[in-house]
């Protein structure tokens, strides 16, 4: 018995091989950082200004097939809500079309702080300019100075490019195929 179960197992195994799939390699100055394949989560801007998180569920040809969730909290009948996956939605991209791939992880938001920054600065410029015109003697010019620097670091932090790792000189994406075509 345990012949024939060698014998069968030996032709099966002739018959029987693992389709290896392709992948994308990210690259940074001829170096690989990160390797994209089949069951991994990538976000991305498209060279068309679309931000895509999705799963990549194939690659083949060129082209990554994605899988979007959309993940929201809802109510169910008893009033208590939940995080459910509301919809799904499928998209192929050429990887030429990625133009910045988005840095994983928490990252602090610089243009929502800068943001911040500029318009409390203004606000602080815009009462210490009606303090100066309403009651001369009660102005003070640290204040107002102080509210230009704000407002001006809060404008410049809104200028920092902050869209991830740009696809261009320094940084390339190379498509690998794991199997030459027949």
């Amino acid at each position: 018995m345990k012949n024939v179960l060698l014998f069968l197992s030996l032709i099966l195994a002739q018959q029987m091989f693992a389709q290896s799939s392709d992948f994308i390699l990210l690259k940074k100055n001829k170096k690989t950082i990160a390797t994209y394949f089949p069951g991994t989560n990538i976000g991305f801007f498209t060279n068309t200004g679309t931000f895509l998180q999705a799963n990549i569920t194939r690659i083949k040809n060129d082209t990554l097939y994605l899988k979007e969730y959309i993940v929201r909290q809802v109510s169910t009948q008893l009033g208590v809500y939940i995080i459910d996956t509301v919809s799904s939605y499928l998209y192929q991209y050429h990887y030429n079309q990625i133009k910045s791939i988005g840095k994983t992880g928490r990252r602090f938001d610089v243009n929502g702080s800068g943001a911040i920054l500029m318009g409390g600065g203004a606000l602080l410029l815009v009462g210490s300019a009606v303090v100066l015109l309403a009651d001369n003697k009660n102005f003070s010019p640290q204040l107002m100075g102080a509210a230009a620097v704000l407002a001006g670091v809060g404008y410049l932090l809104t200028r920092v490019n902050n869209k991830g790792i740009i696809i261009g000189k320094k940084y390339t994406l190379v498509y690998v195929q794991a199997v030459a075509a027949k």
